[in-house]
Formats: C-alpha cells, sequence, structure tokens
C-alpha cells in the first residue's frame, strides 16, 4: 500500500544573547555547572523576571527574514510540567498570541523548489540539562541549571514535508538563515540548535488525518533523517500487519538506532496554559519594526542568485559559497582585488574548504586575508607559479599566518620554472634516465606519457610549467619516435 506522509518540525534555536531571557545570568555554554544561575532563572519564591530587550530584536529579524507576520500585542504564559532540571515547574512561553504567524521558507525537493509554511514563532525559556557522567560510579541523575532561563525562539512549520530529505533539508535552510542572521550559533553538537519532529502516516488518497508521534530532541541532519525513517518503517508495518499507531512522544537512540517511547502524546490541556501573571503584554511599534529591518543582512537565497547573475558563478559553486555568510563574505572582499571570479570560487570551494575542515578552523580565525589570496590567485593565473605551488604557498601562510604572498614564493623557491631551455634540459634528462620506459612508449604504450611527466614534476619539485613540460615533451617523443 502506498501512503501519505505528513511532517511537521517544531525547531527550537537558542538566541545569541549575552545574558539570559528573564535576569542577567550569562550565557556562556561550557561554564562550570550550576555557576550561571541566580534566583530568578531558579524559580526562587518572590523573584520576578524582566524580559531581555535583545531576545525582542533577535525574534523580529528573524519574522522579517521569514516573512512572517508580527503580531504587535502577544503575551506571555506558563506551561507546566514536571521534569527534574526544571525548577520552576512551569516554562514561560507564548501561547494563545504568539510572536508571529505565518512566513514560509523554500526548500530543493526531488520535484525543483517548494516553501514550507510556518506556522508560528514564539519565545520562550529553556530548560536545564540532566546527565550521568560517562565512567561514572554514580546511579543517580546529575542536573546543571546553567541551561535555565536561556532564550529560545521555537519555530513551528505547517505540516508540509512530505519525506524525511525535505525534513533535513528544511532545517538546514533555516539553520543556515538564523546563522546569517547572526542570532544563533546554530551548533547542533551543543544543543543550541534543535528540533522535534512530528510525523504521521495515512493511505494515499484517503481524507482522514493520520495518527501523529513526535520524536523528541533531534540534534543532527542525520539523526533526523534517520530516525524519520525509521519512524516511517515502523508505522508502515504496525498498519501493515494489522496493529493500531499509538500518539506517543518517543525519544532517538543514537546508539541502538531507534526510537524508544518515552510517554503518550500530551494535549495542550496537560500543560495547564495560563497567563504569566510577572510579565505585561509585549507591545511591539511599527516604528521598532522599520527600524529592525534595516538590520537584516542580505539573505543567503537572495544572495545566491546575485552572485550567479554578478559574478557569473555556476549555481551549485553559489550555493556552497553562500552556505556560510562569512565564507560569502570572504569570497566578496577578494572579489574586489581579483577579478576572475571563476577561478576564485573552485579555489574556495576546493582548497579553502579542505583547508577549514582539516584543520578545524573557521572564517573567525582564518588567517589568509582577502587581499593576501587575490594577490596569490593573480600569480596563479599569469603563470608566476603553478598551481602545486599556489597550494603550497597557501598551506604555508595558513600554518604561519604569513600574509606577504611574495615573501612566502620567495622564501620556498616557488615561482614557475617556464624556460624553455631550462625545461628541455630537464625533459632530456628524464627520458635518458628511463631508458625502458621510452622504448616501451615507442611501441604503442601512450600511457607512458603521464608518467614521463610526473617524473619532470617530481624532478623540478612541482615548479614546472605544466603546460610548456607538456608540449617540450610531446615534441621531443614525437623526434625520439621517428
Amino acid at each position: 500500500m502506498e501512503y501519505d506522509v505528513t511532517i511537521g518540525l517544531e525547531v527550537h534555536a537558542q538566541l545569541l544573547t549575552s545574558t539570559k531571557i528573564f535576569c542577567r545570568c550569562s550565557t556562556e555554554y561550557n561554564s562550570p555547572p550550576n555557576t550561571n544561575t541566580c534566583p530568578v532563572c531558579l524559580g526562587h519564591p518572590g523573584v520576578l523576571p524582566t524580559l531581555n530587550k535583545k531576545v525582542v530584536e533577535f525574534a523580529i529579524m528573524a519574522a522579517l527574514a521569514l516573512r512572517a507576520n508580527i503580531n504587535r500585542k502577544s503575551f506571555f504564559s506558563r506551561k507546566n510540567y514536571f521534569y527534574p532540571d526544571l525548577p520552576k515547574g512551569y516554562q514561560i512561553t507564548q501561547y494563545e498570541v504568539p510572536f508571529a504567524t505565518g512566513g514560509y521558507i523554500e526548500i530543493e525537493t526531488e520535484n525543483g523548489k517548494k516553501a514550507v509554511r510556518i506556522r508560528e514563532m514564539h519565545i520562550e525559556e529553556d530548560a536545564g540539562k540532566s546527565f550521568h557522567p560517562e565512567g561514572s560510579c554514580i546511579e543517580h541523575t546529575l542536573v546543571d541549571m546553567n541551561r535555565c532561563g536561556i532564550p529560545l525562539l521555537e519555530i513551528v512549520s505547517e505540516p508540509d514535508i512530505r519525506s524525511p530529505k525535505e525534513a533535513s533539508n528544511y532545517l538546514k535552510r533555516l539553520r543556515q538563515l538564523l546563522r546569517y542572521l547572526g542570532i544563533c550559533a546554530g551548533n547542533m553538537e551543543e544543543g543550541n540548535f534543535r528540533c522535534d519532529a512530528n510525523i504521521s502516516i495515512k493511505p494515499k488518497g484517503t481524507s482522514f488525518p493520520g495518527v501523529r508521534r513526535e520524536l523528541k530532541n533531534l540534534n543532527s541532519f542525520r539523526f533526523l533523517e534517520k530516525a524519520l525513517e525509521w519512524e516511517l518503517n515502523y508505522q508502515r508495518t504496525l498498519v501493515e500487519t494489522g496493529g493500531k499507531i499509538q500518539p506517543e512522544t518517543l525519544c532517538w537512540d543514537e546508539k541502538e538506532l531507534r526510537a524508544i517511547p518515552m510517554r503518550t502524546k500530551e494535549t495542550s490541556s496537560d500543560y495547564r496554559y495560563f497567563p504569566e501573571p510577572d510579565l505585561p503584554p509585549l507591545v511591539i511599534s511599527d516604528e521598532r519594526i522599520e527600524e529592525i529591518k534595516r538590520l537584516v543582512p542580505e539573505l543567503p537565497w537572495d544572495r545566491e542568485k546575485r552572485f550567479i547573475s554578478e559574478y557569473g558563478l555556476r549555481g551549485y559553486d553559489a550555493t556552497l559559497i553562500c552556505s556560510e555568510r562569512s565564507i560569502a563574505d570572504y569570497f566578496e572582499q577578494t572579489a574586489a582585488k581579483f577579478k576572475n571570479f571563476r577561478l576564485l570560487a573552485n579555489w574556495l570551494t576546493t582548497e579553502l574548504f579542505r583547508e577549514l575542515s582539516e584543520r578545524k578552523l573557521t572564517m573567525d580565525n582564518f588567517p589568509v586575508k582577502p587581499e593576501s589570496l587575490a594577490l596569490l590567485l593573480s600569480f596563479l593565473e599569469s603563470d608566476k607559479i603553478n598551481l602545486q605551488s599556489a597550494k603550497r604557498a597557501f598551506s604555508i601562510m595558513i600554518s604561519t599566518g604569513e600574509n606577504d604572498v611574495e615573501k612566502v614564493i620567495s622564501e620556498h623557491n616557488l615561482l614557475q620554472i617556464s624556460d624553455e631551455v631550462s625545461l628541455e634540459t630537464i625533459v632530456d634528462d628524464v627520458l635518458k634516465g628511463y631508458p625502458g620506459e621510452l622504448e616501451r612508449y615507442r611501441q604503442g604504450k601512450s600511457s607512458l606519457f603521464e608518467f614521463f611527466i610526473g617524473q619532470v614534476m617530481k624532478k623540478t619539485k612541482g615548479k614546472a610549467n605544466p603546460q610548456l613540460a607538456r608540449e617540450i615533451l610531446k615534441r621531443k617523443l614525437s623526434t625520439s619516435s621517428q
């Protein structure tokens, strides 16, 4: 039987504020347990929360970028439930009138682009964190309250997603957007960008809704896809063997690669929402929205289109370069000094990405300045150095932090050998040094041409002009074969 799949995501993005949402405690990630706390975020009796202004500004930026409708007056509520790491016994969130509604984000699908609609966005506080230390003999759950009160922006999609891959693409696009805005770090391994996924199936073409089940706290794209694929298979198998799907909340076991039931699925009535008595309504003026609108940068998908039209980049390269705002900025800063945009794009998507990955660097601490890369690539373009030498110079500059390109090339003797007489001598020496291979080449083993080129490059330590070396070798072999 074929099924219609319905998926909706609830994304929790920690906002990049220096202090918490309702108090002045630090939001620093790796602080010792239970050090970034105070009576407010620990829920002591009699304390009063005060809303962080920066949280509201960040929420406005996100809503504008997602084309959502900002409610000029929204309200805070208490969502009541018990967790060991929720000291107040409730979470301050928004319920009846959220911060914003509507909006959408475009994603790639098998059938082209598709808009996934946003149902609502609301501001809320995070809970603490429960954990068991690895290798510890302690049998009790330990609780770190540092995360209590960290500001969250919850973005709830409409159930427009139809496959695990679409869900992953949506999450990637949303993460990219929030990072571009500079309002969320998006470090999923640190838990500051995570999602809950709601999924249901129904026989294709039927009108009644499927039974919704929820997968909680998925913090990687890979786990999101795997968890949804597992759950889809579970629901199909259950239906086809005569079973009945039960509404449940599940957690994903990363080691066993399966979903484990946590509890039956709650409804809003289970949380006993009621208005937060200690916070007034959140009122936002049109003037404030206009002020924040000027802070919203060019969005990644708009930048991709501009890079294609303005710089003549291929769509694939534009997408890769615009994946991070800092890399796109670096491209444009370098492009202001070096006009071979295709060569620059190719360099970034190969050499830069490889170096960042291997050295575990980010653009925030990348040592090679845009103007230095521009000069290095101009040397490559003008044949003063070859590709191998350019790669070596780039690596040296990253390792040493040296941005004087000419100094690096001179000190490491990287200038390309383009003197025809010198190269002819080197080619002659290579052919004399391998008489057996030369004889086999004459007998028709033409693949040995690349062997000889390799030996020329080895003899020159990679500095030979490859095109000129090929021309000379081709001429010499042609003459020797006559």
